[in-house]
């Protein structure tokens, strides 16, 4: 992976690769960014760099062997860990390593991917993938192993904050006592759900959400986009350059988000004068229940989206509208008046109270009903 292949971030590559030049390179460092904003494409290629004891400000004139396996991805001091789950193939104690094969086809076909494009990958999509005790074992029979080439090993610890309690614990010894030449890339979305005495450990960079120009240069020049619509998909993918890629390639979404918005709203709307109507809510919340805790938390992402987009409508700046459910009979600006600046803020705060609680493994069924029943009043709030 070059760094010129990384879209944006300029001041961190600069900053990562003067540090190398300069000898400093922490042992424990701790990449935070939104989906798309490419901290794992960033963690390749600064791991490439150290490890193939690269020059200048590229990924090139050092070890043109190194160079060639890291191409491939198959360098034998660099190592990955991401969350896994059981398969049908994999009954219990899933590791990284049961799926490296599927990984590095992921990292080839799409570096900006998501966790949910990784759990679709795995065909775990109807699960909450984690990183176990299990794990952190693993980590420490492969890192008291001496460098293959005699120089650094790279650990890139992926979606870190997806680990449960007790492997957190055991990387923390290891972050404590790291081997000679061994360096940790912790990737998160999530400062927050990361243990305060990891994060006290690492050496933090935090990377910001791609700007609308970085997209559409990203798009022209790495993708052959036409200008005009490099710019119409960089609206849309609101600093998310693995968003951008699915707009560019028409890649959709196998669920109807749009549908399941415009269904919920009505049945919301009706049910506040009609209660016979909370039966339809109910089903609602059994049909979205049944579709996994991954693909629910992009289901309420979108439900935020779409709120904010009618919020944008109602108070007249329809310039930074870019999004209208495809629903028959369904305009968003006719649903505009019901969100306002009453009800916007307590809507969002149900939502992430919904999200937090579908990532805690609660009933989906109980916590989408229970989100239906105060949006019935919620919606109604002038």
């Amino acid at each position: 992976m070059k760094f010129s292949d990384i879209v944006g971030q300029n001041h961190l590559k600069n900053h990562l690769v003067n540090s190398v030049q300069k000898g400093r390179i922490p042992h424990a460092q701790l990449f935070i960014g939104p989906e798309g904003s490419g901290t794992l494409s960033m963690a390749l290629a600064y791991a490439q760099y150290i490890i193939c004891n690269n020059k200048g400000s590229e990924n090139e004139g050092g070890s043109a062997a190194c160079n060639l396996k890291f191409d491939h991805l198959q360098h034998p001091d660099l190592h990955f860990v991401y969350p896994v789950a059981t398969t049908d193939s994999i009954k219990s104690n899933p590791v990284s390593d049961d799926f490296m094969s599927s990984w590095i086809d992921f990292l080839k076909e799409t570096p900006y991917g998501s966790v949910n494009d990784w759990y679709e990958a795995i065909g775990i999509q109807k699960k909450q993938g984690n990183i176990s005790v299990h794990e952190a074992a693993s980590i420490l029979k492969k890192l008291i192993l001496k460098p293959f080439e005699g120089g650094y090993k790279v650990m890139i610890i992926w979606m870190a904050e997806k680990m449960n309690t007790e492997a957190a614990n055991k990387l923390l010894k290891l972050l404590e006592e790291p081997t000679d030449k061994t360096v940790f890339i912790l990737i998160a979305e999530d400062e927050k759900a990361i243990l305060q005495t990891i994060l006290s450990r690492c050496q933090i960079l935090h990377f910001n959400a791609l700007n609308e120009q970085e997209i559409v240069q990203g798009l022209i020049e790495k993708e052959n986009c036409d200008e005009v619509d490099a710019y119409s998909i960089a609206k849309q993918a609101q600093g998310n350059y693995n968003k951008a890629l699915k707009l560019l390639y028409n890649i959709t979404n196998e669920y109807p988000f749009d549908e399941w918005f415009v269904t919920w709203v009505r049945a919301a709307f009706r049910a506040n004068k009609n209660a016979r109507v909370v039966s339809d809510l109910i089903k609602w919340s059994d049909e979205i229940a049944s579709i996994g805790r991954e693909k629910q938390k992009l289901f309420l992402n979108h439900c935020m989206e779409l709120f904010r987009q009618a919020l944008l409508l109602n108070y007249s700046t329809a310039e930074l509208v870019y999004m209208e459910p495809k629903v028959e009979n369904f305009k968003l600006k006719n649903f505009a008046p019901f969100v306002n600046e009453h009800n916007i803020l307590e809507i969002y705060q149900e939502i992430e109270d919904a999200t937090y609680h579908i990532e805690r493994n609660g009933n989906a069924k109980m916590i989408f009903t229970d989100l239906s029943i105060k949006l019935t009043r919620l919606i109604h709030k002038k």
